[in-house]
């Protein structure tokens, strides 16, 4: 297997709204906000759903990666529920083996509202359910040693059992990527995110807001500096200004394509990060990774949702 992910399963409910829904529900643009069930709930309760989908960050990219023709696979905890029945049906659908022995839970399986603002912005509210309880003992080690490279995201990352998992995966890990994932989870979990750059990931990928926030840089030189000195490889996302790659001392730019009918932004950096990671595990150069990236993220933000047909 060439690519292994370990992450939040979460089916997203996509929902339109007007700008004003933000405020009034004391949400800020852009970014996750974690919702107990009755948040979820009562959210949902005053929207349209648009769509239901199998989604997750980091299974986002694991299905990206899949339909680019990799042998992949993904391991996440979800209940023995209707939305875990659709959740692991859609995996099934797009050839991704499924690491986890469904079996009834105490909370069902998580669930992420997805809301799409005129401007085309994505604001999540998660209910992460059954999904944020994933433990040591749900992590196979078969499969994780039988990857190439195992693949985390910053969502998973807490205090407690997902901790556990994760450093249980890395552990066993031949390489490690991850995604920081989130404004969000870069404030609440800063000391530890450093530590893994530094000392635990072998690819980070981060967006410009996140990476900055994480070593507190003034401007983007600064930025540059620090993932020099680390001997590692951090793939940055700028928007409208392309990615970047720092691997060891060499920086590699890619620009944006440009003119695109933007629709929703919901999996960007997940499609970026499977085109990047498909030129990794194939041998492209790291100019290759960077504009295949570029070329399944401007694919996915034309559509509605986060994962392609």
């Amino acid at each position: 297997m060439k690519v292994l992910g370990i992450g939040n399963a979460i089916v997203d409910v996509i929902c339109r709204i007007e700008d004003k829904y933000l405020p009034d529900n004391q949400l800020t643009k852009g970014t996750m906000k974690l919702v107990n069930e009755i948040e979820f709930k009562k959210l949902l309760s005053t929207l349209k759903i648009e769509d239901t989908i199998s989604g997750g960050s980091v299974a986002n990219s694991i299905v990206g990666l899949s339909q680019l023709g990799n042998k992949v696979g993904f391991l996440g905890k979800i209940n023995e529920d209707d939305l875990g029945q659709k959740y692991e049906d859609g995996l099934k659908k797009e050839n991704v083996d499924y690491f986890y022995i469904k079996k009834e839970e105490s909370l069902p399986t998580g669930t992420c509202l997805i809301l799409i603002t005129p401007d085309s912005e994505r604001t999540m509210c998660t209910f992460l359910g059954t999904s944020g309880k994933i433990n040591e003992n749900d992590v196979d080690v078969n499969s994780i040693k039988n990857s190439e490279i195992t693949f985390l995201e910053g969502y998973l990352w807490d205090e407690g059992e997902p901790k556990s998992a994760f450093d249980k995966a890395i552990q066993n890990s031949n390489k490690v990527a991850m995604s920081l994932s989130d404004l969000f989870c870069v404030e609440r979990h800063k000391p530890h995110f450093l530590d893994l750059i530094k000392n635990k990931l072998d690819i980070t990928f981060a967006n410009e807001q996140e990476i900055t926030t994480l070593i507190d840089a003034k401007n983007f030189e600064e930025v540059i500096s620090f993932s020099q000195g680390l001997e590692k490889t951090v793939v940055i996302t700028r928007g409208e200004k392309g990615s970047i790659a720092i691997n060891k001392k060499e920086v590699i730019e890619c620009d944006s394509k440009k003119n695109l009918k933007i629709v929703d932004l919901t999996g960007a950096g997940d499609l970026f990060a499977a085109g990047y990671l498909h030129g990794y595990i194939n041998n492209l150069t790291i100019k290759e990774s960077l504009e295949k990236g570029t070329e399944m993220s401007s694919k996915i933000i034309q559509k509605l949702g986060a994962r392609l047909n």
